[in-house]
């Protein structure tokens, strides 16, 4: 896989993020905010209809930024409805992670077990999965549904604080990553999962070859971490898609992670294909980021409810 669309490739396009300005932004940047706020879910949706379900598998973050928090404010913002599974309680704020303590395996799969035979499931998104067992359970419950999977391999907390056993890697690796329909690393994941290490933007396809190899039909990587702008690559292997933002000048970036996953699997479960999804998430949370917000004495969270804002601002503006 090169830097380029070779011959069996097909390139969507290199994408530049057509984020929509918010209310700390100017109002005369808000004009069209009304027609996305409602998100993916709700578009075709009439009185009474049921929306689209999006079963969220993750940690829980006391602060309310990211893991199953960040994941049900995401699916409201894209008007389908959130389920959870929760895997791991954690004591955390905009500092850091005091602590962690993942529920038992068993725990986890009757909560899955409970709500897919009873609600139904649209699409899956998994985040924090600590232990092997919780891996190896969440992957025997997953293994007969036939819907999307969104993986997120959360390997390691904003502040550092590693979020997956070592004897985890291998078992996500195994037996998870081969049922994803989308995987979306960040770069020290990669370099966690496949060993290939990313420093510049040439690296994204090298990378995004080694996870395919893995066994994930579409891969999301993430270069938020390079310098510049901020750059992902969504690949599976034939068809590219290269979605480019202005970096965010905004250190309040918490649960930026499992928001872009969870607003990918929200396009899933709602009918999107991959790449239509991923353009949306990655739109979505461009916004988020920016309009991202100081909570404690810390790293505080990206706003979920930006579009929402700034659709209330334009509306008391008369716009």
């Amino acid at each position: 896989m090169a830097g380029r669309a070779g011959p069996g490739r097909r390139r969507i396009c290199d994408q530049r993020d057509n984020w929509v300005g918010g209310a700390a932004d100017g109002l005369g940047h808000l004009r069209g905010v009304a027609v996305t706020a409602a998100g993916v879910g709700t578009a075709a949706m009439g009185r009474g209809m049921t929306p689209p379900r999006v079963l969220a598998i993750a940690g829980s973050d006391s602060g309310g930024g990211a893991g199953i928090q960040a994941d049900l404010k995401t699916a409201a913002a894209f008007g389908v409805h959130g389920m959870t599974a929760v895997t791991a309680v954690t004591a955390q704020n905009s500092v850091g992670v005091q602590g962690a303590w993942e529920l038992p395996a068993e725990a986890v799969r009757a909560q899955i077990v409970s709500v897919v035979g009873d609600i139904g499931v649209d699409a899956v998104k998994t985040g924090m999965l600590a232990t092997p067992d919780l891996v190896r359970v969440v992957a025997e419950e997953l293994r007969g549904l036939s819907v999307p999977l969104v993986v997120d391999p959360v390997g390691v907390s904003k502040h550092g604080h590693r979020l997956l056993e070592p004897a985890a890697v291998s078992v996500l690796r195994d037996l998870l990553l081969p049922l994803a329909t989308v995987t979306t690393p960040n770069l020290d994941e990669v370099a966690l999962l496949t060993g290939v290490e990313v420093h510049d933007e040439a690296g994204l396809w090298r990378a995004a070859e080694a996870v395919l190899a893995l066994g994930p039909r579409w891969v999301l990587v993430k270069g938020g971490h390079l310098p510049g702008e901020a750059v992902d690559l969504l690949t599976d292997g034939t068809t590219e898609l290269v979605l480019r933002a202005d970096r965010a000048d905004n250190r309040h970036t918490h649960g930026t992670g499992c928001t872009l996953a969870s607003a990918i699997a929200a396009g899933l479960a709602s009918g999107q294909d991959v790449p239509t999804a991923t353009r949306a998430a990655k739109d979505y949370v461009t916004g988020a980021l920016r309009a991202g917000f100081a909570l404690g004495a810390g790293i505080g969270p990206v706003d979920h409810a930006w579009r929402w804002r700034a659709a209330a601002a334009a509306a008391a503006a008369g716009i």
